[in-house]
């Protein structure tokens, strides 16, 4: 569901007549789509995981999770509100920033120490 968010969020928000959209298309989330989709083995460079997953392996690893910023999720939350197309979501999970389209987590940020 990941592209298909990506590619619907870009349907909504940029025209198709825009060169940089095709761009973007092609280059960026086509090649990346196209590495999921079509590729295995070490062939395969793109493996999407959850932020869930990521939490899991950093922790593992020994470092340390960061509390989020509140006035910077504050400040996120108020500008995604106030400029941002109605269906972009952004949240907070377990000291993650969650930005997201149409309900579905697109990127999850956050901060990490050794």
């Amino acid at each position: 569901f990941f592209y298909s968010t990506l590619f619907d969020m870009l349907e909504t928000n940029v025209p198709r007549e825009i060169p940089e959209r095709m761009l973007i298309e092609r280059e960026i989330f086509g090649r990346e789509a196209m590495n999921v989709i079509a590729c295995e083995g070490t062939e395969r460079i793109e493996r999407p995981e959850t932020y869930k997953q990521w939490q899991v392996r950093n922790m593992r690893a020994g470092f340390t999770q960061l509390p989020l910023n509140e006035e910077i999720m504050k400040m996120a939350k108020e500008r995604v509100g106030t400029n941002y197309h109605k269906d972009f979501v952004i949240d907070e999970d377990s000291q993650w920033l969650l930005q997201g389209w149409k309900g579905r987590i697109v990127y999850a940020l956050s901060s990490w120490k050794p």
